[in-house]
């Protein structure tokens, strides 16, 4: 807990508030997954087959990540968040109610990204830039303790695992 203290008050003193803004501004796209619900709707337009594939094994993988993070272990978690008191800035007041553990925001950001990966890197690549920058946020902001951020991103690979092997697994069992 000690490290996870030190590194909340790192990021929310030492981030400049012009990158803090820039990180809010993404963070704000990401919520109710508006960006991944739209990369995926440009993915799915502009990039055929392969598009529509990496755009439907992300949604999947999303939702699983989702549902596990917010829906399974937030309720059983029930981690509060980090004291507002460690956050030198207005942002805490903006944060949810629901427990900190685990950040569902990065957890359905690592799953959309991981799932696109496969199918089409150059979109991977390209989306994992507002990943980094969602879970940075998440501390930054006072939201969640980095080991929140690091479950949810644990959740998301595991989601983007699940959701590939189960098509996988499915394929192969189509008549």
């Amino acid at each position: 807990m000690t490290v996870d203290r030190a590194l909340t008050q790192q990021a929310a003193s030492r981030i400049p508030p012009g990158v803090a803004r820039a990180l809010s501004a993404v963070e704000e796209s990401a919520e109710s997954s508006k960006l991944w619900c739209g990369a995926a709707a440009a993915m799915a337009g502009r990039g055929g087959s392969r598009g529509r594939r990496a755009a439907a094994a992300g949604l999947v993988a999303m939702v699983i990540a989702q549902l596990v993070s917010n829906g399974l272990c937030k309720p059983l978690a029930d981690r509060p968040r980090p004291p507002a008191e460690w956050i030198p800035h207005d942002e805490v007041a903006d944060r949810p109610d629901s427990s900190s553990f685990p950040s569902g925001h990065t957890a359905a950001a690592v799953a959309f990204t991981a799932a696109v990966a496969p199918t089409w890197p150059a979109a991977g690549a390209l989306c994992a830039v507002p990943t980094a920058l969602v879970a940075v946020e998440r501390v930054q902001s006072g939201a969640h303790y980095p080991s929140d951020v690091a479950a949810g991103a644990a959740i998301g690979m595991a989601g983007a695992w699940l959701t590939r092997h189960a098509v996988a697994l499915f394929l192969r069992h189509w008549p």
